[in-house]
């Protein structure tokens, strides 16, 4: 089993976030993280790591609350893209703010694999990083620092238009003003 990256095991050994941006809007957190080498699951909504989940999905099927994954940057999707469907909430860890993979796994889940449900940002990332998370397919920011969550939202509307093709516009520029 994987171990976990030492600032989310950090972030797993402090008190979870009360609130996350959600959708644009500050939401109640009510998901707990659960660390690879619990023995015992809490009750309610649990974001557990994917080879936990992969190694225990049968017994996680009766937990008294909904379960999503969460995945290390370095982790490969395609392992559980069969199954994804039904998690109602996928993670993903940034160990680094200057680590790109991220982005790359969300727009993976949209574009190849058709999820539509949460995908979250936990770890180390930047308010300044948010439009382009959203962009390529986030829709749920879980800071790992105590920040302003309306004012962080603001930064979802940098900017009023893009250049690029995005899972939230599959359509470049050029071909949209002619």
């Amino acid at each position: 089993m994987p171990q976990l990256h030492s600032d989310l095991n950090s972030e797993l050994n402090s008190e979870q976030p009360k609130q996350y941006l959600k959708d644009g809007i500050v939401t109640d957190n009510h998901w707990q993280l659960v660390e690879a080498n619990s023995e015992t699951l809490p009750s309610g909504d649990i974001l557990v790591p994917i080879a936990y989940w992969q190694a225990n999905h049968q017994q996680l099927a009766g937990h008294s609350g909904k379960v999503g994954v969460w995945i290390d940057s370095h982790e490969e999707i395609e392992a559980f893209s069969d199954s994804i469907a039904a998690l109602p909430v996928i993670a993903i860890n940034f160990p680094k703010f200057a680590d790109g993979r991220g982005f790359s796994t969300a727009r993976l889940l949209c574009e190849r694999y058709g999820y539509i449900g949460e995908i979250r940002a936990i770890g180390q990332f930047m308010r300044d990083q948010l439009f382009m998370m959203q962009r390529c397919g986030f829709n749920a920011f879980q800071f790992d620092s105590d920040i302003d969550l309306a004012a962080a939202s603001k930064s979802l509307n940098d900017f009023s238009d893009s250049y690029q093709v995005a899972v939230d516009q599959p359509e470049p520029l050029f071909k949209r003003h002619r």
